[in-house]
């Protein structure tokens, strides 16, 4: 379930598109004007066609993985009660080997979870705050949420949906994180690359055959550019935890008034300064 990249490769292609216009005009016909020749289209051709298949799958990503969460329950089926502090808790004793064993890889984040509860330390909270959507297609919303991995700079990203009442969890990704935003029914999750300029990213959708998230598309891509247009309503953030009076946070446990931007929305733009945040009304 806890699934890093550790390699990856791209390839990119570059379509030209001939144009033919009306051209218009004093003493013109009003007919078509050739834009000029069209390049043939060619199909694909297949490389060393004589090599015996693949006798195993390629990188697991463990897409098709799911998980109940044992111990937490949805109050009334409503899956905006379930608080994310306490799944986070969940995942943690379901797998002492990566939290609490003395080899465990993120055993800082387990002494950090004492500060998600009263008295602690708010901003030093691993957990970020969850977003809602119907990323399914079922009609309610499923809950997206993240947490810092300690030590080491990557994040766990979580996605839960309910299940006859249970919640199970339909996407566990673990990677060095810039961002990752809503698109639509898409989770997008972007993190840095190796190669200066570029960035990965990676595209979750939910395949009803699978009845889990699956990882849809691999690039990477070129720093830059403006976002892309709206893609559908923005998620509802988690109830507040955070009695920060920054600026940009409520001091607060009401609802903020300013809306989420619209989608692809970004909600994990900055992790190493961010814990829960405050809430928004949907």
């Amino acid at each position: 379930m806890f699934r890093s990249r550790s390699a990856r490769a791209a390839v990119g292609a570059v379509f030209a598109v001939a144009v033919v216009a009306p051209l218009t005009g004093c003493g013109d016909s009003g007919g078509l004007v050739s834009a000029g020749a069209t390049p043939t289209a060619n199909g694909p051709t297949r490389l060393w066609p004589g090599q015996p298949p693949a006798s195993s799958p390629a990188y697991d990503f463990g897409e098709a993985d799911t998980e109940v969460v044992k111990g937490v329950t949805a109050p009334g089926g409503d899956i905006r009660k379930v608080d994310p502090v306490t799944v986070v808790r969940a995942e943690i004793a379901a797998h002492p080997d990566v939290y609490t064993a003395s080899t465990g890889p993120y055993r800082g984040t387990v002494r950090r979870m004492a500060d998600c509860g009263p008295g602690g330390d708010r901003e030093e909270c691993p957990v970020l705050e969850a977003y809602y959507r119907d990323l399914t297609g079922d009609g309610h919303d499923d809950m997206v949420l993240g947490f810092r991995l300690l030590p080491g700079n990557q994040t766990a990203v979580r996605m839960y949906t309910l299940r006859k009442g249970r919640l199970v969890q339909v996407l566990a990704s673990d990677d060095a994180v810039i961002a990752v935003e809503l698109a639509g029914r898409t989770v997008i999750i972007r993190s840095p690359a190796a190669i200066e300029g570029y960035e990965y990213r990676t595209q979750w959708n939910w395949d009803d055959e699978q009845r889990a998230m699956l990882l849809t598309r691999d690039e990477i891509l070129r720093v830059g550019g403006s976002t892309g247009p709206s893609a559908g309503p923005a998620p509802s953030r988690s109830p507040s935890r955070s009695s920060s009076t920054s600026p940009s946070r409520s001091s607060s446990t009401s609802s903020a008034s300013s809306p989420l931007p619209s989608s692809p929305l970004s909600f994990l733009s900055f992790l190493s300064s961010s814990s829960v945040l405050p809430s928004e009304s949907p």
